[in-house]
């Protein structure tokens, strides 16, 4: 049987970097390591209850196009200093009202902080492609699937938005679980272009994740062979 391995981590030091930058007393490093995780989502959580849509006529390639969209968080510590900078697609919630809102995002985040004394700034980084993201393109694909359109319909959408928006060299889109209400879970996925995931050197993104339907829960995989630096 084929051996899985993330994209991401096999390509750590060649053309991936870590999205967690400190160093930690190993009976610290569980702590630390939860409390990132703690940051994240309390973050992704803040912009999902505060998402605002595009609007009803704005829409791409007949998809209908929310903002806001995460695309990674990096998180970098030192003694008495944490800096979290939010890469995004998209970005209009915090632009729009952005010192309040950055405010009001940082007290919710310092309210998971471990140690209270350390000084916390967030800042907001937008992403100069955000459609050849895989997170973007999976949360994309998900509000489809939230929507009740056909998964097949959908995982094309998406791959046509990465290829004719954001310019990918290929793409593969793979769905997992009872799609569509089957009796037998099942797997899923459609490919367009080059997506070649032994070559180390080869700038492969990557996301896993999940989407809750009427019908249960999918997984979501997305592999993007990006023609250049997002």
């Amino acid at each position: 049987m084929g051996q899985k391995i993330n994209p991401l981590g096999f390509r750590l030091g060649t053309t991936q970097n870590h999205h967690s930058i400190w160093f930690e007393k190993p009976k610290n490093y569980c702590k630390s390591l939860q409390e990132d995780q703690k940051i994240r989502d309390r973050i992704k959580n803040y912009i999902d209850n505060h998402r605002v849509s595009y609007g009803t006529k704005k829409r791409i390639l007949d998809i209908e196009i929310e903002t806001d969209y995460i695309s990674r968080i990096q998180i970098e510590k030192v003694r008495d200093f944490v800096q979290v900078i939010i890469y995004m697609g998209l970005p209009r919630f915090l632009i729009e009202g952005k010192p309040h809102k950055i405010k009001e995002l940082k007290g919710d985040v310092e309210k998971v902080l471990h140690c209270g004394n350390r000084k916390l700034t967030i800042s907001i980084s937008e992403i100069g492609n955000p459609f050849v993201d895989p997170n973007i393109l999976a949360a994309i694909l998900a509000h489809q699937l939230k929507n009740r359109v056909s998964f097949r319909k959908a995982m094309k959408k998406t791959i046509e938005v990465a290829e004719k928006k954001g310019f990918a060299k290929g793409i593969k889109v793979q769905l997992a679980g009872r799609i569509e209400g089957r009796e037998m879970a099942g797997v899923e996925w459609l490919r367009k272009g080059r997506v070649s995931l032994q070559t180390i050197r080869t700038k492969i993104d990557f996301c896993s994740t999940t989407v809750r339907t009427i019908h249960g829960v999918l997984g979501i995989k997305i592999w993007v062979f990006a023609n250049g630096k997002s």
